[in-house]
């Protein structure tokens, strides 16, 4: 399981979910809304970027058409995969350096929550030892997160119903 929480900046109560898996998680993120597809995580390359103005690097003038898209093809070369996650990098910025899908999309929650803190545990066990000894799941200072983290992880039968908060 992977499990969301989203901890308001000026406390209050705290909102956990899961997702099955990855697939699922992406899945979940895509259906929040508000961002196209390609905003959230995009791989192409500089060819097919100059292709949706129905250029190539040959066409007579793409380079004056096109100089974002050209100096991407010039820098890193047209066929090299290029990688778009607007929550991480920045509205419409391309990278050839890798990006995760899983990581553009908590970046995705992330960003939707700016106000507060977002905890994305990618696993039961994470989750378990978040509980046992990560301090933004504290007692103390973060009793909401603490709360609904474990309130999911009862209602999906990780923990049992009766052991501590």
């Amino acid at each position: 399981m992977i499990y969301v929480v989203e901890e308001p900046k000026q406390g209050g109560e705290a909102k956990a979910w899961f997702a099955f898996d990855q697939q699922d998680f992406i899945r979940k993120v895509h259906a929040l809304g508000g961002r196209e597809p390609w905003e959230i995580y995009d791989i192409t390359s500089a060819r097919e970027l100059l292709d949706l103005f129905d250029k190539t690097p040959d066409t007579p003038g793409a380079k004056d058409d096109c100089p974002a898209i050209f100096a991407l093809g010039e820098a890193h070369g047209w066929d090299t995969p290029l990688y778009r996650a607007d929550a991480l990098l920045g509205a419409g910025v391309y990278q050839p350096e890798k990006v995760e899908e899983k990581d553009a999309c908590a970046a995705v929650i992330a960003l939707a929550n700016k106000d507060g803190i977002t905890h994305v545990l990618w696993s039961d066990a994470e989750a378990i030892a978040a509980l046992d000894s990560d301090p933004e799941f504290d007692k103390a200072t973060h009793f909401w997160a603490r709360y609904a983290l474990r309130d999911q992880m009862v209602a999906l039968e990780v923990l049992e119903e009766n052991g501590p908060i």
